[in-house]
């Protein structure tokens, strides 16, 4: 019955998006039509756009189930929901421009296109939005609400019920506890429905919409017969797993041929947004070269002349999970300064296994002005439009240096190093390491595009006013 359900309310959504779109296009049109003038072209007769329109529904179908716009709604975060339909939006002008470049619709103004799905990128959020507020009334009238029973009496069984209550619009009411061992000591906040024996009666007697299971895991084995009396009798059920309660990944179901797999991963593994990272990595890089390439020329030019040796030092850094890369910069020591290194450890100013020297003898004159100004560091966006690197992550460490981590400190591997993170705008080479580490995992932790970008915007004052630089 609940499956029925939400498959009909995917249903409605899916007409009313359709709906919306097809509307979307005679209000472009109005709207493109109103700036035709001099400088615009005017449009054909509207008539002529529907092949157009049409196409834009079929692409949207896709880019919809390929965003999972259609997926369960009720716990969903309104956040989440509208980042699901931005990037199926996104998708679909991506699509519609490559289909239109195939199919040679030369005749389509861009413009209209994009206002097009300007347009319906507002409506179909704005519907999301409606929807989400008079559902959330409706359930907070008690209407269109749920019933759940919870199997279990410890405390990650009080924890799920009342995180369930808490969020009155998802609708949920709670039915009772479903015993799953002896009676115990306490008064429970609800009332006791039966053992776990007794669920197959406890679904007959009681109106159930969902059973949530919390189960240590010693006590998985005995909790089979419990789902599958659910099952049986075609009960949503929700499993919570006290599993591994100190660890640090992020945990997902995935279905491998009917295999069901738990997925722990500490990083970032949204493909979307770890493509437009790599798309903004690859046109920041690119347009970075392209600009920059005077002053790396100039700079070049004054390492060349300031000391014997190559303009460009070449070291082998550890990227992504442990793969070995060429790193480049522009070069700030005299040559066989890696041999000099021994020598120097025992002036280390730094904690933990790098090596930091305020006053490094090996310096050129030129190496210690690129340094402060950060230029020695441009040649890495090589580094970045190749894949190696990215423009913002953690950076990329020595391979000896990777040897001597903790093994807690080896987790920002899970990340592609990049040239700038959140240590170079808190102090660089003032940090110390374990600070320098957790900046490090904090940014895993808490990635986002946008936070890249607030970092880059941050990264610009700190190398202006060389705050740390060495």
């Amino acid at each position: 019955m609940l499956k029925r359900q939400a498959r009909a309310v995917a249903a409605g959504l899916r007409v009313m998006d359709l709906s919306l779109l097809a509307v979307a296009f005679p209000i472009a049109y109005a709207v493109r039509k109103g700036l035709a003038g001099p400088t615009l072209p005017g449009l054909y007769p509207m008539a002529r756009y529907w092949p157009f329109v049409v196409l834009a529904l079929l692409v949207w179908i896709g880019a919809a189930s390929l965003s999972r716009v259609y997926d369960v709604y009720r716990t969903r975060s309104i956040s989440s929901e509208l980042l699901r339909m931005s990037r199926a939006v996104g998708m679909q002008a991506l699509l519609v421009a490559a289909s239109g470049f195939l199919l040679h619709q030369h005749d389509v103004s861009r413009l209209l296109v994009g206002t097009h799905l300007a347009i319906s990128w507002a409506l179909l959020c704005s519907s999301r939005v409606v929807v989400r507020f008079v559902a959330h009334a409706v359930r907070r009238r008690g209407y269109n609400t749920r019933t759940f029973a919870v199997v279990g009496t410890d405390e990650l069984s009080l924890d799920l019920r009342t995180a369930l209550l808490s969020r009155a619009h998802w609708g949920y009411e709670f039915a009772g506890f479903v015993l799953d061992g002896p009676s115990p000591g306490r008064k429970l906040p609800g009332n006791v429905l039966g053992s776990v024996d007794e669920l197959a009666s406890v679904l007959e007697r009681h109106v159930i919409d969902l059973v949530v299971i919390a189960a240590a895991t010693e006590r998985m084995k005995d909790l089979e017969r419990a789902v599958a009396v659910c099952d049986e009798q075609g009960v949503p059920v929700k499993l919570a797993v006290d599993l591994l309660p100190g660890r640090n990944a992020h945990l997902e179901v995935e279905e491998l041929e009917g295999i069901p797999l738990l997925s722990l991963a500490s990083g970032p593994q949204d493909l979307f947004p770890l493509l437009a990272k790599r798309a903004f990595d690859i046109v920041l890089s690119f347009l970075g070269l392209l600009v920059l390439s005077p002053i790396l020329a100039i700079v070049a030019l004054a390492v060349r002349l300031d000391s014997p040796g190559p303009v460009l030092f070449r070291q082998r850094r550890v990227g992504l999970n442990g793969r070995e890369f060429t790193l480049y910069k522009l070069r700030s020591m005299r040559l066989g300064a890696e041999d000099e290194l021994h020598a120097l450890r025992e002036h280390n100013e730094a904690d933990g296994p790098v090596f930091k020297m305020r006053e490094d003898p090996r310096v050129t004159a030129v190496g210690r002005f690129i340094r402060r100004t950060s230029l020695d560091e441009l040649p890495q966006l090589w580094n970045v439009l190749r894949g190696e690197m990215s423009v913002v992550g953690p950076r990329p460490p020595l391979p000896e240096e990777v040897r001597r981590y903790e093994r807690w400190q080896r987790r920002r591997l899970s990340m592609k190093p990049g040239i700038t993170c959140t240590w170079q705008i808190s102090g660089r080479s003032d940090l110390e390491f374990d600070r320098w580490m957790e900046l490090d995992l904090a940014y895993i932790d808490g990635w986002s595009l946008w936070r890249d970008l607030r970092i880059v915007a941050q990264t610009i004052p700190a190398v202006l006013l060389r705050r740390g630089a060495r």
